[in-house]
């Protein structure tokens, strides 16, 4: 059986629903009529096995049609966030060079072809043939492309079944991208475990509510900002209902897992990374729910190690090919030594195996040669009353290095000699922010993640001298 076949799934579960999205409601017979057709389209465009076909992936019935097609096909997708500026996306389009880019009009156009007399979809696809190639976000420079096979997504879809498991009913919430990691994660779990994908077509914390009752979610995947938002906005404690809200892509403040506890959401949180095709580490679920530190232990399959400079690195089936370097050119493996990937993270384990992450490596600061993570004074900062969320960056300094600042969005006033006062507290001196700004609304990407690449440059104008604590 080849778990990664809609056309499969459409023989075993022909008549479960597959897709819930907006009004519309697609069984896996239903789905796989349609992408049967899209197929034929795609066929007829001279697209084949091997094919590189970027698509401008918004969160909508047509590009899911479009994923499973060419999932059929044996193609490589090459998602494009739709946010993009049409330069960024040339960038992607220029390096990938796909065969075909599919926008809007285009995937409208092929999703309407007619389903009747289409083909069955093809089978039997190499598993070490590429599914994605996922274009990083770049906080290091210029995109790279990380090559995810079919097996990859296969094996990271077998070590969340051995976290979570699965029981009748399931029915995953996406209001991620579709053009991130893990939003195509879910979708391709979902199809081998033969389960329902609620797709949302972006996140909007009552939208999000409301599914979770209408259409009786079970799972959810968000983003630390976005498990903020819904639980401001939950005074019906619908997230309570979920039997796992999975937290990732970015470190989950304390505050918001305590808050969690009280309210009885199970959030688990999650360590992973677009070249490990989504989560390397997890919490697992426990009942009853009291929140845990920490990202949980390695999947199973999963190898992870933290060295004596505190990096973290994974080895396993999940991981990346490479980087894509081209037609015709092996991948880029120079991350890769041994087989472990060297994820430029830092972190620790603690007795029970449980990873703590501290920082990615580029948002180290280094003053007066005392390390500091801005991680740790974000959580401190979102803490306290008023602040929405926090950034904390480096900011170079003739005596010291680098200073350490941070820029808040805050919901209220803010005493900043109070907030001052607060942090003397909690954090050593080295620690605290000897610049300090507050902002409106902090730069976030399309997945919800704090923009940190040129903080200086946007937030320099924000910034001045911390008054002293009172």
């Amino acid at each position: 059986m080849d778990a990664l076949s809609l056309g499969a799934a459409a023989r075993e579960a022909a008549a479960s629903p597959a897709l819930f999205t907006g009004d519309v409601v697609l069984s896996f017979a239903e789905l796989d009529a349609r992408v049967r057709a899209f197929v034929a389209g795609l066929t007829a465009r001279g697209i084949r096995a091997g094919s590189r076909v970027a698509i401008l992936a918004q969160n909508r019935v047509e590009t899911v049609i479009a994923v499973h097609a060419l999932l059929a096909i044996g193609a490589a997708m090459v998602p494009i966030h739709p946010r993009l500026t049409p330069a960024e996306v040339q960038l992607i389009v220029d390096d990938a060079a796909p065969a075909l880019t599919l926008r809007g009009g285009d995937l409208d156009a092929l999703a309407a072809e007619d389903p009747r007399d289409a083909s069955p979809s093809p089978m039997a696809i190499d598993p070490a043939s590429p599914l994605a190639i996922v274009y990083t976000s770049g906080t290091t420079g210029r995109p790279k492309g990380a090559i995810l096979t079919r097996r990859a997504f296969l094996a990271s879809a077998a070590a969340s079944t051995e976290n979570l498991g699965w029981i009748p009913g399931d029915r995953w919430l996406l209001c991620m991208p579709l053009c991130h990691v893990g939003g195509l994660s879910i979708l391709t779990r979902c199809l081998a475990a033969r389960r329902a994908v609620i797709l949302e077509p972006r996140f909007d914390p009552d939208a999000v509510l409301a599914s979770i009752v209408t259409k009786r979610a079970t799972l959810l995947s968000v983003v630390p900002t976005m498990l903020k938002a819904l639980l401001e906005r939950d005074e019906r404690n619908v997230l309570a209902r979920l039997r796992a809200v999975l937290s990732g892509g970015a470190a989950t403040p304390w505050s918001l897992l305590e808050e969690c506890g009280r309210r009885g959401v199970p959030a688990l949180t999650t360590y992973g990374l677009t070249e490990a095709c989504s989560q390397a580490a997890s919490q697992a679920p426990r009942s009853p729910y009291v929140p845990e530190r920490g990202s949980g232990r390695a999947l199973p399959g999963v190898d992870l190690r933290v060295d004596d400079a505190g990096r973290i690195h994974l080895r396993g089936p999940t991981l990346m090919s490479g980087y894509f370097r081209g037609e015709g050119r092996a991948p880029d493996t120079s991350s890769f030594t041994d087989g472990w990937l060297d994820t430029g993270d830092l972190g620790e384990l603690d007795e029970g195996g449980t990873l703590h992450v501290h920082a990615r490596r580029t948002d180290l600061i280094v003053t007066g040669g005392e390390n500091v993570y801005p991680l740790e004074i974000e959580q401190c900062l979102e803490a306290l009353p008023g602040v929405r969320r926090a950034l904390v960056f480096g900011v170079a300094d003739p005596r010291w290095g680098q200073i350490v600042a941070a820029v808040i969005e805050a919901g209220a006033a803010i005493d900043e000699a109070a907030l001052a006062a607060a942090i003397a507290t909690k954090l050593a001196p080295h620690k605290r922010p000897r610049l300090f700004g507050v902002v409106a609304a902090l730069a976030v990407t399309g997945s919800g993640k704090l923009v940190r690449v040129g903080a200086t440059e946007r937030y320099g104008a924000d910034l001045h001298a911390l008054p002293p604590a009172r």
